[in-house]
């Protein structure tokens, strides 16, 4: 009795490289963040010298608003559309940072769900913020914002640059 022939395996996909636009985009957006973190120190600074005005109110909305929607929406667009094919980089150094950002991208959230509340309170002219609280977890999410930013810019936004796009 002979066995029946296997059936041929569908390929597996491979995964896509970010086509070279969207890398612009996000290098873009980037920029973007960048500015947003500078409009929060002037927040700070406003906060501080002035206190929670109109301007601080204005301020406080625009940082609300793009780092609800904006950024999330980035950091997704990252690790749908280029983290994954460079996952799978031989390249164990890559992977590792590549890891990292994806942590990166946790307690980015997880900060902004601290600060949010606090700076939706300043944009509503609520003053039941205590500055210094305030302060830290601005600095914390700044510092590690720039960081990984300068991580992506440096390193992980070549490589990706250098995949060979996929159909």
């Amino acid at each position: 009795m002979s066995l029946p022939m296997p059936t041929a395996r569908p390929a597996r996909k491979q995964p896509k490289a970010a086509p070279r636009a969207t890398l612009d985009s996000l290098d873009a957006t980037h920029r973007e963040i960048l500015s947003m973190l500078t409009q929060l120190d002037r927040l700070m600074l406003h906060l501080t010298t002035v206190g929670c005005d109109g301007v601080a109110q204005a301020l406080a909305a625009d940082v609300c608003r793009f780092f609800a929607t904006t950024a999330r929406k980035h950091h997704e667009d990252e690790e749908q559309l280029v983290f994954p094919a460079l996952l799978k980089s031989p390249d164990a150094e890559l992977v590792q940072h590549i890891q990292r950002l994806q942590q990166d991208h946790g307690w980015l959230e997880e900060d902004w769900l601290e600060l949010a509340p606090l700076l939706q309170a300043v944009a509503q002219g609520q003053n039941f913020y205590e500055i210094e609280t305030l302060r830290e977890g601005v600095n914390v999410f700044a510092n590690l914002y720039h960081e990984h930013i300068a991580l992506e810019d440096s390193l992980i936004y070549p490589a990706a640059r250098q995949q060979p796009v996929r159909g």
